[in-house]
């Protein structure tokens, strides 16, 4: 029987987070002593984009979506009027990821299609499906995060996914039920996911862990330097969403404090504004550096769920901005309503309009928060080590 497992992960892109899960996906089953390999997205790039293109296009008339995708042609446009400027420092940022990727990730070979690496699956002993939010609605269109390609015979393991939304649109319903109920051993990232499985399948979910939560501040030591970036005492801000009045919430923080402010900006969209916020904003920040801007910080805002589950790792004074308005069709608050609630730091989740000294004044009790993080994690891992020994893998 073979004994290495596939990973289906979001490895490649350039995202903080992606990456970040992705290795600590591969790592908790290094730690196991499971033999792995991401499968190699190369050769299944262009079958997936272009079903995601087809089911974007069928949402013109959304206007949540279309106004969370003009962030990305705003992205677009800027990259080719401002190649000399903006251009340079986006592929400074993106080699960063690129070398990040080739030194970090052990891949499969390339495959020519979903059915090529369908065909190919029996070579493995199980294929895991990663977190992050890979069961999106433009996702699930695509038809690779849903396993759909792999056989009935190989076990199919869902670590900690995430849908992203709170609910799947009533037209793809029948298509995620059935996708799901073909997954042999189930588990989500959110209480939503949990609620939209049990809708669908009936069935009975554990809510875990994100994979880097499984690991504390002192395992992710290994890939960062300890020398500091920025010397000076500073608020590191990540903000990916286009929220004014975020940003005038970090302005006053810095008022208060005299920290400088060091941003990371134009990831999600290009925002003209950023480019008179910050005291510092480097590109030549690769996923090591991101951690290690979070760790030597004073404080952190950011609005996302990466730069939410780092600085609670790190036991850093945070602020979580909600990104998206609760009812639009395209939210993804709820993976960050999830975490917060999970270990009582509901009150770190904020919208910016609150008195910034009564924020402030809001202490963490990070000995609880600890104690109950060690619990969450202790019991996804239990639940990992289940579901692999029941797919015939020991650990």
């Amino acid at each position: 029987m073979p004994k290495k497992i596939a990973i289906v992960a979001c490895y490649f892109h350039p995202n903080y987070g992606s990456q970040l899960q992705s290795l600590a996906t591969q790592k908790i089953l290094d730690d196991l002593g499971i033999e792995n390999e991401i499968i190699n997205i190369t050769g299944l790039k262009k079958q997936i984009n272009s079903a995601k293109y087809k089911y974007f296009f069928s949402r013109i008339i959304d206007p949540n979506t279309v106004k969370d995708k003009i962030g990305t042609l705003t992205y677009a446009i800027q990259l080719k009027i401002n190649k000399n400027s903006f251009g340079r420092n986006v592929a400074i940022r993106n080699s960063m990821f690129s070398k990040f990727a080739d030194e970090m990730f052990k891949l499969s070979k390339v495959y020519a299609s979903k059915e090529d690496l369908g065909n190919n699956c029996h070579k493995y002993a199980a294929v895991l499906i990663g977190s992050d939010q890979l069961w999106l609605p433009s996702n699930i269109e695509a038809d690779y995060y849903t396993l759909n390609f792999v056989p009935e015979d190989i076990p199919k393991i869902a670590f900690a996914t995430s849908f992203g939304v709170s609910t799947i649109p009533k037209a793809q319903r029948k298509k995620a039920a059935t996708f799901l109920k073909r997954i042999d051993f189930l588990s989500t990232r959110e209480k939503s996911g949990q609620q939209i499985i049990k809708e669908l399948t009936d069935r009975d979910v554990p809510v875990v862990c994100d994979p880097t939560l499984l690991f504390t501040s002192d395992d992710w030591l290994y890939i960062q330097k300890i020398k500091r970036i920025i010397t000076e005492k500073y608020i590191f801000c990540y903000l990916l969403g286009n929220n004014p009045i975020h940003r005038r919430f970090v302005q006053e923080l810095k008022k208060i404090t005299g920290y400088k402010i060091v941003q990371l900006k134009h990831l999600d969209e290009y925002i003209k504004s950023d480019e008179f916020f910050s005291d510092y904003s480097p590109y030549d920040i690769g996923p090591s550096e991101y951690i290690s801007l979070i760790r030597d910080s004073e404080y952190v805002c950011t609005d996302s769920f990466h730069g939410t589950v780092f600085s609670i790792l790190h036991s850093k004074p945070f602020f979580s901005f909600r990104r998206y308005q609760e009812d639009s069709s395209v939210s993804t608050n709820s993976r960050l309503h999830s975490i917060m609630s999970s270990l009582n730091l509901k009150d770190r989740s904020i919208t910016g309009e609150e008195s910034l000294d009564d924020c402030i004044n809001r202490e963490i009790d990070y000995d609880t928060v600890n104690k109950l993080l060690a619990e969450f994690r202790d019991s996804s891992k239990e639940y990992l080590i289940n579901a692999l020994n029941h797919s015939g893998i020991k650990v």
